[in-house]
């Protein structure tokens, strides 16, 4: 291996450098996880049900079932009905929600805006399900009156909605609430809902006054990133749904002496580890509240430079007029037709976004 090593140590040069100036994309990069290093040398699976015995002892089930619980009090979601599992994505924990619907629901149709992140679209054709795409409000919210002409034109049809908390590009919300009540307005009965909050869903629940989830109501399923907001340095997610939905699916398989209630049958064991060591040792709240202050700031900061640049209530995502392309390379910005967006998350301080400014400045007075 020490005739290799020169490759692997110029890669990880040039991931260094790129990340001292990645904030186009939802990734925290503030995180140290030493103090868990004698775990990285261990085999952990989390194969089965979490909440379910098994053969397999090499997990982290127990950390699992701490996450699951713990975000299950911040979005209201009953001791006795609450289930979910550590996913490996976000994708993993979307697909699981539509999956309930569609188990509960086989000849529904899939309702989402487009602002909705790609994979929705994906999942939708891996589950062979009727589809509709709903055009969204200039802020990036479903379009309502469309959403509700839509479900009208097939009333005997079951509706599965999927709604964002927090689009992928511009931070909207979708009020759930009103989607509820435009399907009792409309005499739909049977209905499922699953929520994208892949970043706001870690990030909200800590702010007074923003738009709470709460899985009390008439809403089936949430998925939750896990590395998005906390910091985790490889894919993950959470999902979070109702016993009652996941009875329909469990299976019992006795080569691992547990429940088959997931979707991938073996899971990374290191990532609730990982998570539920960053909710102990980290102040969420206060986290949370200097990224939306901080988007703000940068949003201000743009507006005074005549730079067009628009930010959500309660959103962490500044977008605005896509800068040169050199400006997008250098910042690794995301963009989608003439905008791009900032997602900023603990790492992008002031002090960075000062750095991101001046580039921009020097592209205004060029």
């Amino acid at each position: 291996m020490s005739d290799k090593l020169p490759f692997f140590t110029k890669h990880l040069g040039k991931i260094h450098v790129s990340l001292q100036t990645l904030i186009g994309y939802p990734i925290n990069l503030n995180y140290n996880y030493a103090e868990l290093s004698p775990f990285f040398h261990l085999f952990l699976n989390n194969v089965g049900d979490p909440f379910s015995e098994t053969k397999h002892h090499l997990s982290t089930h127990l950390f699992e079932r701490k996450i699951i619980n713990f975000l299950a009090k911040l979005l209201n979601l009953s001791k006795t009905d609450r289930w979910g599992y550590i996913t490996n994505g976000g994708t993993e924990g979307n697909m699981y929600g539509i999956f309930m619907g569609r188990e509960l629901y086989p000849d529904g149709i899939l309702y989402f805006s487009q602002d909705t992140h790609y994979s929705i679209t994906k999942i939708a054709r891996i589950l062979h399900m009727s589809y509709e795409i709903i055009p969204s409000l200039e802020n990036g919210e479903i379009d309502y009156a469309q959403f509700e002409k839509r479900i009208r034109t097939q009333k005997n049809k079951p509706v599965i909605v999927c709604a964002n908390y927090g689009t992928t590009m511009k931070g909207a919300i979708d009020n759930t609430d009103k989607i509820i009540s435009l399907l009792e307005k409309n005499n739909i009965q049977k209905f499922y809902i699953h929520i994208d909050a892949a970043l706001f869903g870690m990030i909200l629940p800590f702010i007074k006054g923003a738009p709470h989830i709460d899985l009390s109501k008439q809403i089936g399923s949430v998925a939750i990133s896990g590395y998005k907001f906390l910091g985790i340095p490889f894919p993950t997610g959470i999902v979070l749904t109702k016993k009652q939905f996941v009875k329909q699916i469990e299976r019992k398989i006795e080569y691992v002496g547990a429940l088959d209630t997931t979707i991938s049958g073996s899971r990374n064991g290191h990532g609730p580890l990982l998570i539920w060591y960053a909710i102990q040792e980290r102040d969420m709240k206060e986290e949370a509240k200097t990224c939306l202050l901080n988007a703000h700031y940068l949003n201000s900061c743009l507006e005074k430079l005549s730079y067009n640049s628009h930010l959500n209530p309660y959103s962490n995502i500044v977008w605005f007029k896509k800068p040169p392309q050199h400006v997008i390379q250098k910042w690794h910005l995301a963009t989608q037709g003439d905008f791009a967006h900032i997602v900023v998350l603990q790492h992008v301080t002031k002090e960075k976004i000062d750095e991101f400014l001046k580039d921009i400045n020097k592209k205004n007075k060029s």
